[in-house]
């Protein structure tokens, strides 16, 4: 799928062309049509909303992901609240850029690490306030799994759990792809619903 990046001098980063070397480069007033996904880069002291009301008349449809020099949990909420489809870095590695980009085109929603941890700690402290059964979980998995399930629940990386735990990243995903497996889990994210009680239909 057609990679479409805008910023305001049309230089595509070395870190964009390395993820996307058929990218196409365009200035933020003017979005070049076709598909695929575009990309804004937001200018230094611009407003969110100046940006988005810019790029947002040349969409037509097509998912936008917002990228900053300095992004934050703030930021991520008004880019998705302003119907951007992804929010991250400006700078982030070219691996990085290409897992956002398979996130979005796959219809899901782009937030980052950060938002996620702020989201599911929210989740967490709302619904720990509930009634109900919130171990049921538990038989399905052995007591490192638990352990690991219940950080990821709390919004932490791999590399995070890695080092709490004192294993490596690589156990980290075996037990995190065995948690998919046995809770029957989507993501991360239903992993951290299931865990904390959540009906099924929510």
């Amino acid at each position: 799928m057609q990679q479409i990046f805008l910023c305001a001098d049309a230089r595509p980063r070395s870190s964009w062309r390395e993820a996307f070397p058929g990218l196409i480069a365009a200035r933020l007033d003017s979005v070049p049509a076709g598909g695929g996904v575009v990309w804004a880069l937001l200018p230094v002291g611009q407003p969110l909303d100046t940006v988005l009301m810019r790029v947002r008349q040349g969409l037509a449809g097509r998912p936008l992901i917002v990228l900053a020099d300095e992004p934050n949990t703030d930021g991520a909420l008004a880019a998705l609240a302003g119907g951007a489809s992804g929010y991250c870095n400006g700078h982030a590695a070219a691996s990085v850029l290409q897992q956002v980009a398979a996130v979005v085109q796959n219809g899901g929603l782009w937030i980052g690490t950060a938002l996620m941890k702020r989201l599911l700690n929210t989740t967490a402290a709302l619904l720990a306030r509930r009634p109900g059964e919130k171990n049921a979980w538990r038989a399905a998995l052995t007591a490192r799994e638990q352990e690991v399930a219940l950080a990821v629940a709390a919004g932490a990386s791999n590399k995070e759990i890695a080092r709490d735990l004192e294993i490596s990243e690589r156990t980290v995903k075996f037990h995190v792809s065995a948690v998919l497996d046995k809770l029957e889990a989507r993501d991360r994210l239903q992993i951290s619903l299931i865990i904390n009680g959540v009906p099924e239909q929510i």
